[in-house]
């Protein structure tokens, strides 16, 4: 619970219309605020869902992958996580709240993977 609450606040500060956004993305731009307000509620699936409806109209918006990292990490579902935190950093290596929330993430992943003998990618 404790790292959830560290990764909203990580994220959804500077949320707004993450990197990348092309002209006529209005409705990525729709997506990632709806999927930001509904995550505030702990709604996570929800959020899940809606980012991943922002990435489908801009697969390449970093922030977008991120912000699905997040929610995905709330549902519990880490190897998926682990795998869209990796790809908002490739898309964006500099931004560092994507950076932030990638090493977070990384730590607790190394040691739930450790604790619990699952290995990376293993539901």
């Amino acid at each position: 619970m404790k790292h959830r609450a560290l990764a909203i606040a990580l994220l959804f500060a500077p949320v707004a219309i993450g990197a990348g956004c092309a002209s006529g993305s209005g409705d990525m731009s729709t997506q990632i605020s709806f999927g930001a307000d509904v995550a505030r509620q702990g709604l996570w699936r929800e959020a899940a869902f809606r980012f991943e409806k922002a990435i489908a109209a801009n697969p390449k918006n970093a922030r977008a992958h991120n912000n699905l990292a997040v929610a995905l990490e709330a549902t519990g579902d880490f190897a998926r996580a682990l795998e869209e935190y990796k790809k908002a950093l490739e898309l964006d290596p500099q931004d560092n709240y994507i950076r932030r929330n990638y090493a977070r993430f990384a730590e607790f992943y190394t040691s739930y993977t450790r604790t619990t003998g699952k290995a990376a990618g293993a539901s």
